[in-house]
């Protein structure tokens, strides 16, 4: 029962990163069960997964009912998700654990280095994106390029989902950003809409196989929901560049201690 306190604890600090940038609560959430409850990434990557996607889904409705979710975008992007994601639990599972840790802390350094260089530059003019708002309709103008760009997107995120247990949004919030013109409160929407389709649909696979601890998955579910809530209640205030650079640091320390972890146990 002890434990019960430090998942939902645990669980809001990912949702909280999640509600404030649309990306990387998932990248946090491994760390946090492996290094907080003392989970395998096998183990903790679909509890990971089920608890963003959960949180994800929750942020998403608000944005719909907000009318700020590119809801084609997000179904292109989320089918091919769908499809890849699968690949990379099948992979999750057969891969040693010390590549896994390795492959993992290199996404996590990844995502905070781009985190920091976004935090230092300023934000660029998009003229030339493929994917075009038309303000007119307040839809995306789709083209072929626009297609193609979408979709490659779901294709890595994911793969990354289902090899990782993370929800992806740390391929989709930039990928967004670079192929299409929508303001930040649409794009990290959006993003959350793609997470909560992937997340949940790949979490179910685990579900059904028996491959969750569920009395860690509620708590930390609910914590990491309570935590999004807060994040997007938050994001209009404390969003800038101090705050990415904040990410960026606590992201790189835990891709640094699960390499000496993966050395240690290897």
């Amino acid at each position: 029962m002890s434990l019960l306190p430090l998942a939902t604890a645990l669980g809001a600090s990912a949702g909280l990163v999640l509600g404030l940038t649309g990306a990387g609560g998932g990248v946090l959430a491994v760390p946090l069960l492996v290094f907080g409850l003392g989970l395998s990434i096998p183990a903790a990557a679909p509890v990971a997964l089920l608890a963003v996607g959960l949180a994800a889904a929750l942020g998403a409705t608000l944005g719909l009912r907000q009318h700020i979710v590119r809801y084609r975008a997000a179904g292109l992007i989320a089918a091919c998700g769908i499809v890849t994601a699968p690949l990379g639990l099948w992979l999750s599972h057969r891969l040693p654990a010390v590549p896994l840790a390795l492959c993992f802390a290199g996404v996590q350094a990844l995502v905070s280095v781009r985190l920091w260089r976004g935090a230092n530059c300023a934000e660029v003019p998009r003229a030339r994106c493929p994917c075009r708002l038309d303000h007119a309709t307040g839809r995306l103008h789709w083209t072929l390029p626009c297609a193609r760009a979408l979709a490659a997107t779901g294709v890595l995120a994911g793969l990354l989902s289902g090899l990782l247990g993370v929800g992806g949004g740390f391929v989709i919030v930039p990928a967004l950003r670079r192929f299409t013109d929508l303001e930040m409160n649409s794009l990290v929407a959006t993003s959350l809409a793609v997470i909560a389709v992937v997340a949940l649909a790949t979490g179910g696979a685990t579900v059904a196989g028996g491959l969750v601890d569920a009395a860690l998955a509620l708590p930390f579910a609910l914590g990491t929901a309570a935590g999004l809530l807060l994040g997007r209640w938050l994001a209009p205030r404390l969003g800038g560049p101090r705050l990415q650079k904040l990410f960026a640091v606590v992201g790189l320390a835990a891709a640094l201690a699960l390499l000496a972890r993966s050395h240690i146990c290897g």
